[in-house]
């Protein structure tokens, strides 16, 4: 079961990470009709992708400029990281 709820989180993380690059190219592109929203974007984040997301805003320099992101983002790494490491310590 454990292994089920890591490997969720993993693909949480790579769906999250993907996100930050999708939405980056729509933005470079100037296709703000088919942007993800900064709500969407978030709750992924909050749903164990925060690693992902961290590091895909970093990776892609997407939303790096938004104070929301800059608090929210770390903090659902921290939340990410702490649930990974209460699983894999079970």
């Amino acid at each position: 079961m454990i292994d089920l709820l890591l490997i969720a989180i993993l693909a949480m993380n790579i769906y999250a990470m993907g996100l930050f690059y999708y939405d980056k190219q729509l933005a470079v592109k100037g296709q703000s009709h088919k942007r993800i929203s900064e709500k969407q974007l978030l709750q992924v984040t909050f749903l164990l992708g925060g690693i992902g997301a961290l590091l895909g805003m970093q990776t892609f320099r997407h939303k790096t400029k938004h104070l929301k992101f800059q608090i929210l983002v770390p903090l659902s790494a921290l939340i990410t990281a702490a649930v990974v490491s209460y699983l894999l310590n079970q």
